[in-house]
């Protein structure tokens, strides 16, 4: 009997880059001539869209509720700090080994949060959060505890590039790895694979019948996301050189969430624009009115989740089609 066989043409004319893609990603090297003196906002709107885009994969296309997703932010972040505080402070070396301890926490708590639906996997991911920030609060010999981890000496990138207090290499250094990292993501959804997590997201009782292994899938994508958070957080470690204890705390969790649902899940865009427009209009509102900037801020995400359905991604699209429909 002859094999069923799956036409993949639509993934891949998904695959293919389009130009709004080309453009958006020259906004960073636009970005960079126009505000040179914002390179540290910058570079950490680029390493924290990494974060956002970790958690976008676990909750966007697998459907898994994370509210402890800086635990692997955290283990990133205090692997490729203390490695580089122990003179070993080469930055690739800190990313492969933030992304690997990361993942490892990752793939061995996977288990736990694949048992449950999404409030039990709510607590188990925060419990597991906030065991780690305990850790990390008592082992002050480790990590320094409450005073943080200092004394980080990071060696210039590819041997040539030093990081200068203006921010120049770490900037083009966050901004090269978060687009390699997109990159990567953006052709593992459109692949088969990517296309089985939105199966599973949608209806996961049916995905058996088709063959499809959810829980190993699940794993898969849990453990993924979790190296992502985990170069983000050595990202951060090394640009910043000082890594505190509350790059476990729940507060960053609850925020990467909020960025999230403003840009819109499931579409990889949506964290980067999401994290884009709430660093930005915090740090805008917070200069503007240091005392109320929360009330501002708040009301400008009410706002965008009322008129945007699915966040602002959601609102663009919504547009190109009342656009498209008005063309014709």
């Amino acid at each position: 009997m002859a094999q069923a066989r799956v036409d993949l043409a639509p993934l891949k004319r998904a695959a293919r880059w389009h130009r709004a893609e080309v453009a958006f990603w020259l906004v960073p090297v636009i970005a960079y001539f126009l505000f040179p003196e914002h390179l540290v906002l910058l570079s950490q709107i680029a390493i924290t869209g990494l974060f956002c885009l970790s958690l976008d994969l676990i909750l966007g296309y697998a459907g898994i509720v994370s509210l402890g997703h800086a635990a692997f932010f955290g283990v990133g972040a205090y692997t490729a700090g203390l490695l580089a505080s122990h003179g070993h402070g080469d930055p690739l070396l800190g990313l492969v080994a933030g992304a690997a301890c990361a993942a490892a926490l990752g793939f061995a708590t996977s288990f736990l949060v694949l048992r449950g639906a999404d409030l039990t996997r709510l607590m188990v991911t925060l419990g597991v959060s906030m065991m780690l920030y305990e850790a990390a609060n008592k082992l002050t010999d480790i990590t320094g505890g409450v005073d943080g981890l200092a004394a980080i000496d990071v060696r210039p990138l590819l041997g040539r590039f030093a990081f200068d207090l203006y921010g120049r290499t770490a900037y083009w250094y966050s901004v090269a790895v978060l687009f390699v990292f997109f990159g990567l993501a953006r052709r593992l959804v459109h692949s088969p694979f990517g296309l089985s997590l939105r199966g599973i997201r949608l209806n996961v009782g049916r995905m058996p019948a088709l063959g499809t292994p959810v829980n190993e899938r699940l794993a898969a994508i849990y453990t993924l996301g979790a190296a992502y958070a985990g170069v983000a957080g050595a990202l951060m470690a090394q640009t910043t050189q000082f890594v505190a204890v509350d790059v476990l705390a729940f507060p960053r969790s609850a925020e990467l969430l909020l960025m999230l649902v403003l840009g819109g899940s499931g579409s990889l865009y949506g964290a980067l624009i999401g994290t884009s427009v709430f660093m930005t209009a915090r740090y805008l509102l917070s200069n503007l009115n240091p005392e109320y900037w929360q009330f501002w801020l708040g009301m400008l995400l009410v706002l965008i989740v009322l008129f945007a359905r699915n966040g602002i991604m959601g609102g663009l699209r919504l547009l190109r089609g009342r656009l498209a429909r008005g063309a014709q």
